[in-house]
């Protein structure tokens, strides 16, 4: 396997030569007169219309202060001007003049120019390469950035209601809202308490005071003391796709080492398949019938983990 850190490193490598190759490291911009974060405002809102400085901010990945001071110096230049609109004359957008749309077209040759004489240079295949490799990692870096927004805990009392309207959100995206469900398990709307044992662990995810996701582990009814059941692992959608699963199971799987469990066992259904694709890699196998006695007789697919 790759050391993780070589890898990283060569991205970064490769990233910084393009920064400095693509002239972002000078002030301004080629011969646009305009700084780089000047250029990205200027191309924003000819891309996505008038914006509010709060908007900018968030497309820009830009503080409003900042963001801010570069309309105030694109007014100041005569590239945008501030407008109300009628449906809300209490905030204030801003639009580009004919003098920034001039601009922007400036800078649109000047970067096709700069980006296709370079893809010249590649063969066809090589340009699919490129551009499936740069739009996979730009959507890396978001959700990178994106899952900063989120802490793992221990549940706490609190949590409980937070955590019920998970299981009873996610639970019927995927048909599992009648009998047979864990979503009618009496534990439901005490989590916090019903794995508040020395064997039992259960985990949130947390975005603010929001409870958006969780999981945990608890001896599996009617096995061996040495079995433990990975249970409940839900997330809304807002969570799902940002690795934040691999992070919870993980840990979940590390407490059920620590209470002394040798076998973890679960329970899916065949239509969640992103889930169970997440159990394979982490090293669960399927197994062909279920386990212990867990009254959920409407899952359809079982897997267990030596560990």
């Amino acid at each position: 396997m790759v050391d993780p850190r070589t890898d990283v490193r060569a991205v970064r490598d490769a990233s910084r030569r393009m920064v400095r190759h693509l002239g972002l490291l000078h002030r301004s911009w080629r011969s646009t007169g305009r700084t780089q974060t000047q250029c990205h405002a200027l191309t924003e809102l000819d891309l996505r219309g008038p914006q509010g400085v709060a908007d900018l901010a968030a497309i820009l990945q830009l503080d409003k202060s900042t963001t801010s001071r570069v309309l105030t110096a694109l007014t100041d230049a005569g590239l945008v001007r501030p407008e109300r609109p009628a449906a809300d004359r209490r905030q204030k957008t801003y639009r580009l003049t004919s003098a920034g749309r001039g601009r922007v077209r400036r800078i649109h040759s000047l970067a096709d120019t700069q980006v296709g004489t370079a893809l010249d240079l590649v063969d066809g295949e090589d340009r699919e390469f490129i551009l499936r490799g740069l739009e996979l990692y730009a959507s890396a870096l978001e959700k990178a950035e994106c899952r900063q927004r989120y802490v793992i805990r221990t549940i706490r009392r609190r949590d409980d209601p937070g955590m019920a309207n998970v299981i009873r959100t996610v639970m019927p995206e995927f048909g599992a809202s009648g009998p047979g469900f864990s979503i009618l398990d009496p534990e439901v709307d005490g989590m916090s308490s019903a794995y508040g044992g020395e064997r039992a662990a259960f985990y949130v995810v947390r975005r603010g005071d929001d409870v958006v996701g969780g999981a945990g582990i608890a001896p599996l009814d009617g096995a061996t003391a040495d079995v433990c059941e990975l249970k409940k692992m839900y997330f809304l959608s807002e969570v799902r796709g940002l690795g934040i699963g691999r992070e919870l199971l993980d840990r979940c799987l590390d407490a059920a080492r620590e209470r002394g469990f040798r076998i973890c066992y679960l329970e899916s259904l065949e239509r969640m398949i992103s889930a169970r694709r997440l159990y394979t890699r982490a090293g669960f196998r399927p197994i062909d019938a279920p386990m212990g006695c867990t009254g959920h007789t409407g899952c359809d697919r079982w897997y267990v983990l030596d560990l």
